[in-house]
């Protein structure tokens, strides 16, 4: 039986076309997999059937039922879930409160409400322990499972009590998760299947995808490039390329960055931590770390979920304070420093979702960016155009030119940062970053979200990075490949503590590293 059809979808975002055209059919128990480049309008294939993004032209059948442009809510009640990408979850409620406000629309079924989440638990038994504790303190991967569960308790019951969804939508389910996790929610995945839903995935990563879908779909530029059996796409192989970070990582035309270092000159490590602890509501997440990078150097962290990795970065960026322990920057103890203050004396911070000014363009973005560098702060200056005020103007104009040639972003330059994929949208953070030529580089997660082909070019983007700024890096990533080709030593974590240290071949081949994260032998490519 098809439960779900799309004829001739269009959809975008303004003045900017998406999806041209995109046919698609979907059966009960079956997995399709939407596979493609960073813009290609996989996402918004999702929007789009969901009622997010209403499509401008084209049809969608849900059941053989029309359901074109119904709004989100409506979709809901026919039967369609959709877990979004990034954390879908409400971190200031429990994990209970968000099960609860998932099952909004049979709401009065109390009964019902009860079973769904109890049945959610039965799928993850590691949110069951966790039902009074706050969502955001979960480990990025009991995060994502809490979203797919939100998906899964949605809608009216069905005839058999069960939740009444006929199709899921999942967009990047392995998005910043261990292997070991994904392998996880593979699991469930596969078991939804067997239960007779249609499940449509946006993925990334191919090889994840084609491990449970019957079918695949690969979208280029808004457009379907191929459709057919999953097994049949490894065969092709012009399919697989990069669109947006080619230019950014190998076009050696582009002048490097303009580059004022604060300089030291006292041979200290550019970023060191001494006995760092941090815990949540009883639960360590930092347990006594002990970290140093030089100056220069790209450090990975890697773990399971859960290991400390981010909550590491936010303390010593200052988004968190650690309850003991001492943070330095180039010798400098700035442990009681806010993240303004720690940004102005050289430290720059990544988020995993690229955290963007959605009402800005691109230039805009950037040069918001270069506050560091504004020499006259007076309003009244700007207001009169005294000289002063013209010339940081024009400085902060020639640093946001110069970095949008350097990563390759003219095309988006006028763009707003809501147009723009999840590549275009990592370039412009990374400009974000580059526009204050920091001494240190904290990246969550640079490689989320981005196509495999995409990530096989981030190491040389950084490494260009490295050179235009001269900083360290410290790099939280679950692409073990990327790390391998990536950085100059890699510490391993669980949690909380520092299990293993050193060169990147030593550390993924330790046996200790090898049974908490990965799993399986390293050379997988996992």
């Amino acid at each position: 039986m098809t439960v779900l059809e799309c004829v001739a979808l269009e959809a975008g975002y303004g003045r900017n076309r998406v999806l041209h055209g995109v046919d698609l059919t979907l059966d009960a128990g079956e997995v399709l997999a939407v596979l493609g480049t960073n813009g290609a309008g996989k996402s918004t294939l999702l929007r789009a059937i969901s009622g997010l993004t209403p499509p401008r032209r084209g049809r969608v059948r849900l059941a053989g039922r029309d359901v074109t442009g119904f709004e989100p809510a409506r979709m809901a009640r026919a039967g369609l879930a959709y877990m979004p990408g990034g954390r879908g979850i409400f971190p200031d409620l429990t994990v209970g409160e968000n099960l609860r406000m998932a099952t909004w629309i049979p709401r009065r079924d109390r009964d019902y409400c009860a079973a769904a989440a109890a049945r959610a638990c039965a799928l993850f038994p590691a949110l069951e322990a966790r039902l009074d504790e706050r969502a955001g303190l979960l480990s990025g991967g009991q995060q994502q499972m809490l979203a797919l569960a939100q998906a899964l308790v949605q809608g009216p019951p069905g005839h058999d009590g069960l939740p009444g969804v006929r199709v899921l939508l999942i967009d990047e389910l392995s998005l910043g998760l261990a292997p070991t996790v994904v392998s996880e929610l593979l699991e469930v995945v596969r078991h939804l299947r067997g239960a007779g839903l249609g499940i449509v995935l946006v993925e990334q990563s191919a090889e994840l995808a084609l491990r449970v879908a019957e079918r695949a779909m690969f979208l280029e530029k808004g457009e379907v490039r191929f459709s057919g059996p999953a097994g049949d796409i490894a065969a092709r192989g012009d399919l697989v390329r990069s669109v947006f970070l080619a230019a950014a990582a190998t076009d050696p035309t582009t002048a490097p960055l303009p580059h004022e270092r604060l300089g030291t000159g006292s041979g200290a490590a550019a970023i060191s931590c001494r006995g760092l602890r941090k815990s949540f509501g009883g639960v360590a997440a930092i347990d006594g770390v002990d970290l140093d990078v030089a100056p220069g150097e790209i450090v990975g962290l890697m773990g399971p979920n859960g290991a400390g990795k981010t909550t590491i970065l936010d303390a010593l960026s200052g988004f968190l304070v650690p309850d003991a322990g001492r943070v330095e920057l180039a010798g400098r103890d700035i442990t009681g420093l806010t993240p303004a203050r720690r940004a102005h004396l050289g430290m720059g911070r990544s988020f995993q979702d690229a955290r963007l000014f959605a009402g800005l363009t691109v230039a805009e973005t950037i040069a918001t960016s270069c506050e560091r560098w504004v020499t006259s702060r007076e309003p009244l200056a700007a207001a009169l155009r005294l000289p002063a005020s013209q010339l940081s103007e024009l400085d902060v104009s020639e640093r946001v030119e110069t970095i949008i040639d350097t990563l390759g972003l003219q095309v988006f330059r006028d763009r707003f940062a809501t147009e723009l994929s999840t590549g275009s949208r990592r370039l412009v953070d990374f400009g974000c970053l580059l526009a204050q030529t920091p001494d240190v580089l904290l990246l969550d997660e640079p490689a989320a979200g981005l196509a495999r082909a995409e990530a096989e070019l981030m190491g040389p983007l950084l490494h260009r990075i490295r050179r235009a700024t001269g900083g360290a890096m410290v790099v939280v990533e679950h692409d073990v490949g990327l790390l391998r080709r990536t950085c100059d030593r890699i510490v391993a974590l669980d949690m909380g503590r520092v299990i293993a240290d050193g060169p990147p071949e030593r550390v993924l081949a330790d046996p200790a590293v090898i049974a908490t994260y990965l799993g399986q032998a390293a050379d997988s490519g996992v």
